[in-house]
């Protein structure tokens, strides 16, 4: 994070009003909600578990089960079940919009 001087970057009105609030401490001013990346879009992340997941899903409708997917992508097998639920509900609901 860049920390800046108020002076040099807002107008002389707006530094005084400031001023009224807050001197000399150091104020946090977040972006815009609209412009704001949700939890793993920059890094990539996000995509990737939902490829795994998808992967999980398309290997259990396969025959492997819950035991053997929790070891081979070193998730518990709670973890494994949460997967293919959320997936089996998304699929539905996917198929309910396309009806």
């Amino acid at each position: 994070m860049n920390y800046k001087n108020g002076k040099d970057v807002l107008p002389p009105r707006m530094l005084k009003e400031l001023q009224n609030y807050i001197q000399g401490e150091l104020l946090y001013i977040p972006k815009p909600e609209r412009s704001r990346a949700l939890w793993g879009e920059l890094s990539g992340t996000r995509k990737s578990m939902a490829k795994r997941n998808e992967e999980i899903y398309r290997l259990y409708h396969s025959g492997h089960t819950v035991s053997d997917l929790a070891e081979r992508f070193f998730l518990s097998d709670e973890s494994i079940r949460k997967i293919i639920c959320k997936m089996r509900t998304s699929l539905r609901e996917a198929a309910a919009v396309t009806e």
